[in-house]
């Protein structure tokens, strides 16, 4: 069993998916980007963050790992955030229309002796040319909303895709292969 800081029920499909028992825990931190950090370094720190945090609320009780996780959609080195308008989904799709983007998932699991282990997984993500009527039709449809990059791998944003290289799961937000690396390194009965 591990601790999951996270809400995402994206994150938590993901590791059912590999069989992963977990209890979600919530954490607040500044998630807030400068625009200088180096992407990897940022989403590496927010996972740290959560991880951090959640460590702290479950140390003193039955020790289990704890998984922080974060996600950045980046175009031309910048992140574009989370779509919380119809206006800035529209906008996102807009500006990955056409173009090959990458997302950044970093992932940090801290021990049951609080130890910290870290994985980074940058996958590249190619859009198709969208029209109007796509993105006016999938902005409809609320999808977008809370999203990074204004859009879902594992929704109706697939069709948008004409490649990717690199983790389907790591642009859904939790990178499968590195995440069940770490669970692995840092307890061999976890999975």
């Amino acid at each position: 069993m591990i601790y999951l800081v996270s809400q995402s029920p994206r994150r938590r499909q993901l590791l059912e998916q590999i069989g992963v028992e977990y209890k979600t825990l919530k954490v607040e931190i500044d998630e807030s980007w400068d625009g200088k950090e180096a992407v990897d370094k940022h989403v590496l720190r927010l996972a740290l963050a959560k991880a951090c945090a959640g460590w702290e609320q479950v140390r003193s009780g039955k020790p289990a790992p704890v998984l922080g996780a974060d996600t950045a959609v980046v175009l031309d080195g910048v992140i574009l955030g989370k779509a919380e308008t119809v206006e800035q989904a529209r906008t996102m799709l807009r500006q990955l229309s056409g173009h090959t983007h990458q997302v950044y998932s970093g992932v940090v699991l801290i021990d049951t002796q609080g130890r910290e282990h870290s994985a980074l997984n940058v996958s590249n993500v190619c859009f198709r040319k969208l029209t109007d009527g796509e993105i006016e039709s999938y902005c409809a449809t609320g999808e977008a909303l809370g999203k990074a990059g204004g859009y879902a791998i594992q929704g109706r944003a697939a069709a948008f895709i004409e490649r990717l290289e690199g983790s389907y799961s790591g642009v859904m937000g939790l990178p499968i292969f590195e995440t069940s690396q770490l669970i692995s390194r840092a307890s061999q009965d976890v999975i």
